[in-house]
């Protein structure tokens, strides 16, 4: 029979395999990538981004990487220095609130993000990891925005609420708009201005907001309503209960 004649007269010659050593031996390692759209682990997109420094900003969200387009001064830059001038002297005249700007946020192990500005108060929920990145839910949160199709409304928006962040401010700098959100029995609800255009912030007292000057851009009228806040009794008190925590 055929099948068996060639099964009698087979020899198997087990070749050795090339080995690192062995000259023959080449390959190609692949190397690493990180592009919107791809779909990582918190561990496996933090191994990216630390091998590939020429990426100056990505966040992966909900396991899904995403990369911002350059940022433009008048849509994003701008309004960001505007929103890092308002938080700054709050910070700085109130002990143990820390404010951080673009900083790595760890939220849980599907999410990653660098949100524009954060105010937290040292002791709370976000701690600094030990290896200098921030994890957990920061007080408040800010995002500077195109417009109000923009991720910060949605993705974002959901993330933070599930991740307990107490307050989310998202400028949509295109739209002229700002939406300040508080965190109530698991739902964020609207901060409106009050009678004369202030927001309030509830979870940092004396941190107001003159949201159309803000709008507008003029800061002048932006810090001078901080520094009414800033005067309160409401702020006086609760630098006196941070203080003694």
């Amino acid at each position: 029979m055929i099948n068996a004649t060639l099964e009698t007269n087979m020899t198997i010659v087990d070749k050795p395999r090339p080995t690192n050593s062995d000259p023959s031996f080449s390959y190609t390692k692949r190397p690493l990538t990180l592009q919107a759209g791809d779909r990582l682990t918190r561990a496996e997109f933090e191994r990216r981004y630390k091998a590939l420094p020429k990426i100056k900003k990505a966040e992966l969200i909900e396991g899904v990487v995403f990369m911002p387009s350059p940022v433009h001064f008048q849509a994003h830059s701008q309004p960001h220095g505007q929103i890092m001038g308002w938080l700054f002297p709050y910070s700085a005249s109130t002990p143990k609130v820390l404010i951080g700007d673009n900083a790595t946020l760890r939220l849980d192990t599907e999410n990653e993000v660098q949100p524009d500005a954060a105010l937290f108060i040292k002791g709370g929920k976000c701690k600094i990891s030990d290896d200098d990145y921030l994890e957990g839910a920061p007080e408040l949160i800010v995002e500077i925005a195109a417009s109000s199709v923009s991720y910060d409304l949605y993705d974002k928006l959901k993330i933070y609420r599930r991740n307990g962040v107490q307050e989310y401010v998202v400028w949509q700098v295109n739209d002229k708009r700002l939406d300040w959100f508080e965190l109530n029995e698991g739902q964020y609800l609207p901060l409106t201005p009050d009678a004369n255009g202030i927001i309030k912030s509830k979870v940092f007292p004396g941190l107001n907001l003159a949201v159309n000057d803000l709008l507008e851009g003029d800061m002048a009228k932006v810090l001078a309503e901080l520094q009414k806040g800033l005067a309160s009794e409401e702020h006086v008190k609760f630098v006196e209960r941070v203080s003694g925590d």
